[in-house]
């Protein structure tokens, strides 16, 4: 079955029985409860081991002494949100397992992180990924990063927390506003006390509750219909296991190139330059460790990715051989889930409390990973620049309370949430849309030696405009025309493993019968190109500023910032091709030892007086060890 086109969801056999919400049995209540418990007391014990002896560094960033394995689960929990835990399956479910070719992208969307950007930031040895705007640009660039990036994670926080509570409520009568409260509460504890060392390992404990959730459901549903062979043979015969769609037209929703290529471009600004993911890569006692956590993610995606589309395939057989109520067929596909989990696990008493437990350590790793960073970026990019230094006992003591007022803020958005309507969806898009025009921000430091600060905020200008422009005028274009949101360009903020997949299965789409034209075509550009159309708005548009404006002419380049790609490419053509590209490119050599960078840079040795710039690239045959890479400066015309 093609996910190319839009097509209605699939028809269901129906009961008469009128079907109220399931109900929790004691034993649900007791291992949700403990679930809470757990999380709290991981928490607690990390804030109350060595209490008074804690340092800023110990709470913001572990003290930089965690190991590769619960970096790498922190990681994977940090983007696996309630949101994916429902919203894929129900994807499956309703298009066919097309969304499978995600997990293509995976292996580029991890490995240019572990040797592009985890280098240049573990090197610099940052708190923020921010500070690396100013190193590389200005202060001014570094603000307007941290603004953007607040704003990005303050809406999508309070989503993330009521979304999950409101499909729970209505699927199971659970108090809505109880959930929301306990869930906020408990998660801002531990949060502010433990700091990152607590986040990091509450997401171990809550990554093992997800697989368990997730693998209980696939045992007991595929046990239900005749084990997994027949749920994969049911599922081809209804034409539910999509081929590889080779559709280059970016306008298709779910084509190989837009999951595998696309997709490539959204993880990059997850696990590239999200403050949450960068803060982890950065608590690992060593370079290496923090370049293994990222390798490790990989497996653990593929498996996270492969459960969530089995859930959906088992949910598809169940309810072509079991009757589902009227109330679940009219149900919102965010819903589904919740209902066949009920349905399947309803004489087992404690499993669909496991599961809901599961749900639910989907929404506090996201939301404890947002609260950290949002701590982080606060004080080391808004407050500790711009005011005198505090002592120790003040820093930690402002941390802390920084971390408590995202919690309560977190609260607050999740009411506002409530209050939202059918505006909801374009605050769930907002996530999506910002994370593109920040990597366009990080690539065009890091790639770009002529890129300068006033190309950077119009280039970020640029790229958030242009990402607003589509995401919100799709939304309200389809509103407009009393259609649901169209699948096509609904950005998504919670794919398995990441925080910036916007529920694109949040809403039913119906069937289109005729293409968009005009602007209506430009608005149905795929949610998956989002990423890679905002970043390179923000490149070109940097680059053509940074041009007119004189690029690097006057200012000083710290080559630490910069990551040598032309030297790299060069490296991989034969020996005779790289000796004439040396010998016509390179017109002076100068070997400078970064780590004694500041030292050469105030004694003039970097300045540049004439209309060149100083580029960075790795001396050849050179060894980069520890935190002191050596760098030939190349100087070249503009």
């Amino acid at each position: 079955m093609s996910v190319g086109v839009s097509t209605s969801a699939p028809l269901l056999p129906t009961s008469d029985a009128d079907t109220v919400t399931s109900t929790f049995s004691l034993t649900d209540y007791v291992v949700f409860v403990l679930l809470l418990v757990f999380s709290l007391v991981i928490g607690l014990y990390h804030a109350f081991r060595g209490w008074g002896r804690h340092t800023v560094g110990q709470l913001l960033m572990a003290d930089r002494e965690m190991s590769c394995l619960p970096v790498a689960l922190s990681l994977l929990a940090t983007f696996q949100s309630a949101v994916a835990i429902l919203g894929v399956p129900s994807e499956i479910y309703r298009f066919g397992t097309q969304y499978w070719f995600l997990g293509c992208c995976y292996f580029l969307g991890l490995l240019i992180p572990a040797h592009v950007f985890i280098p240049v930031f573990y090197r610099l040895h940052l708190t923020s990924a921010y500070e690396y705007l100013e190193l590389r640009f200005n202060k001014a660039v570094r603000v307007c990063g941290t603004v953007t990036f607040i704003f990005q994670m303050v809406i999508y926080m309070g989503v993330v927390l009521y979304a999950p509570s409101l499909a729970l409520n209505a699927v199971t009568g659970f108090d809505l506003w109880l959930s929301v409260l306990t869930l906020g509460i408990v998660c801002t504890v531990y949060t502010a006390l433990g700091g990152l060392k607590a986040v990091i390992w509450t997401d171990v404990f809550q990554t093992l509750v997800m697989f368990i959730g997730q693998l209980v459901v696939i045992i007991v549903g595929s046990a239900k219909v005749g084990g997994l062979g027949h749920v994969w043979e049911v599922a081809s015969q209804h034409g539910l296991i999509s081929g590889i769609v080779l559709d280059p037209d970016p306008f298709v929703r779910h084509t190989f190139w837009t999951l595998a290529f696309g997709g490539v471009f959204m993880m990059l600004s997850l696990y590239g330059v999200n403050q949450a993911q960068v803060q982890r890569y950065l608590s690992s006692r060593t370079e290496k460790a923090a370049v293994l956590s990222c390798y490790a993610v990989f497996p653990c995606q593929q498996l996270v990715l492969c459960m969530s589309c089995l859930i959906g395939l088992v949910m598809f057989v169940y309810y072509q051989e079991y009757a589902m109520s009227a109330q679940q067929a009219q149900a919102a596909p965010d819903q589904f889930v919740l209902y066949f989990v009920m349905d399947l696990l309803k004489d087992l008493p404690g499993l669909p409390g496991l599961f809901v437990a599961c749900l639910f350590s989907g929404s506090l790793s996201t939301i404890s990973s947002a609260f950290n960073s949002l701590a982080t970026v606060t004080m080391e990019d808004l407050i500790r620049p711009w005011f005198p230094p505090f002592s120790e006992v003040q820093a930690i003591m402002l941390s802390r309370i920084l971390a408590f007022g995202y919690g309560l803020l977190c609260l607050g958005m999740a009411y506002v949430s409530s209050q939202m309507g059918p505006v909801l969806q374009a605050a769930l898009s907002i996530f999506g849309m910002v994370g593109g025009p920040l990597l366009g921000l990080f690539c065009l430091g890091m790639f770009f030696p002529c890129a300068n600060p006033p190309g950077a905020i119009v280039g970020l200008l640029a790229g958030l405009i242009m990402a607003f422009w589509i995401g919100i005028g799709s939304i309200v274009s389809n509103m407009a025309s009393g259609m649901a949101p169209s699948p096509h360009n609904i950005s998504s903020f919670s794919l398995p493993s990441n925080l910036t997949t916007v529920t694109m299965t949040t809403l039913m789409p119906s069937t289109t019968l005729s293409k968009p034209t005009g602007l209506q075509h430009f608005y149905s550009l795929s949610y998956l190109w989002y990423s890679a159309h905002n970043s390179t708005t923000v490149v070109v548009v940097g680059l053509i500023v940074s041009l007119l404006t004189g690029g690097m002419r006057g200012r000083t380049l710290n080559p630490r910032t910069i990551y040598p790609v032309l030297p790299k490419l060069l490296a991989l053509l034969p020996l005779s091709c790289q000796k004439r590209f040396h010998c016509t490119s390179y017109s002076q050599d100068l070997s400078v030892d970064t780590a004694t960078f500041p030292e050469k840079m105030s004694n003039g040795m970097l300045k540049n007086g004439r209309d060149k710039e100083a580029m960075a690239v790795p001396e050849e045959g050179s060894a980069h060890q520890g935190n002191s890479p050596t760098f030939i400066l190349q100087e070249t015309s503009l």
